[in-house]
């Protein structure tokens, strides 16, 4: 049977994806053992234990300046951001392009602005992000809006104006108006799309959220990892960057349950 024909069962796809994982950290464990044999001293690569160490004392000992434990007060910090910012780029990514998806007038007027600020650099719009918002947590939820909005708008409204026009064609005939259209229509077909522009969005928005904190925060993932950088501590860095990844699939993995949760057809005509 040819590769192409060959499709995983849940197990083996379980343990396909495993391997590279067990691959990266067998890997890593062999060259952080041999750096320290021949340089105890070494930080670059810390050897598992270290990392455990450091992590144990942010995330179970109290700091003695602010009283937190560091590691969930960078945690609840970071994804309170980012779970602010993608809420509202989410509402907004479904009102605006489910207008331009739909309404082809407004698609033509809206359409080259929308295609201009998308090919802004979001990074770039940050000193002037801090001159409006200031350096408080406005302007780090603001960049990840400006970041994924313009790219979840292109996705959805490309989506919903690619819509087979015999369904608009239907639904006016049985008496549907423009808004007939946008809520029966457009609106079901819309949403598993915009969960997978979401998802796609996910990896950005991160990054967007990792910079905004290095430059202003006075706590946060991005923040802790720019502030351990000076004295190179990767016993903090690497499980830091780790556990964002952590975050990030775990994040996904909900999206895509509740996808398929929600709109289990649409998954089903995919197949």
């Amino acid at each position: 049977m040819r590769w192409v024909n060959r499709t995983p069962g849940r197990g083996a796809a379980f343990l396909l994806g495993a391997l590279p994982l067990a691959v990266l950290a067998l890997t890593y464990i062999i060259a952080a053992a041999a750096r320290h044999a021949a340089n105890p001293a070494d930080k670059i690569l810390p050897l598992p234990g270290a990392m455990a160490e450091a992590m144990a004392l942010l995330a179970f000992q109290a700091d003695p300046l602010s009283g937190e434990y560091l590691f969930w007060a960078d945690t609840i910090a970071s994804v309170w951001r980012l779970g602010v910012g993608l809420g509202i780029a989410t509402i907004s990514t479904l009102l605006v392009g489910l207008v331009l998806g739909s309404l082809p007038p407004v698609r033509a007027t809206l359409g080259p602005l929308l295609t201009a600020i998308a090919v802004v650099p979001p990074i770039a719009l940050l000193p002037i992000l801090f001159i409006v918002f200031g350096l408080g947590e406005t302007a780090k939820v603001a960049l990840i809006v400006v970041g994924v909005t313009p790219f979840m708008i292109r996705d959805v409204a490309g989506h919903v104006g690619a819509l087979p026009r015999e369904q608009v064609i239907k639904a006016l005939t049985l008496g549907a108006n423009s808004w007939g259209v946008m809520l029966r229509v457009a609106l079901p077909q819309a949403m598993p799309r915009l969960i997978q522009a979401l998802r796609l969005s996910l990896g950005p928005a991160w990054v967007f959220l990792i910079s905004a904190e290095a430059i202003a925060a006075d706590v946060g993932l991005g923040y802790r990892i720019f502030l351990v950088r000076r004295y190179l501590a990767m016993d903090v860095i690497l499980p830091y960057v780790a556990w964002i990844a952590v975050l990030a699939v775990i994040i996904d993995f909900t999206l895509v349950f509740l996808s398929r949760r929600l709109f289990g057809w649409a998954h089903a005509a995919a197949h």
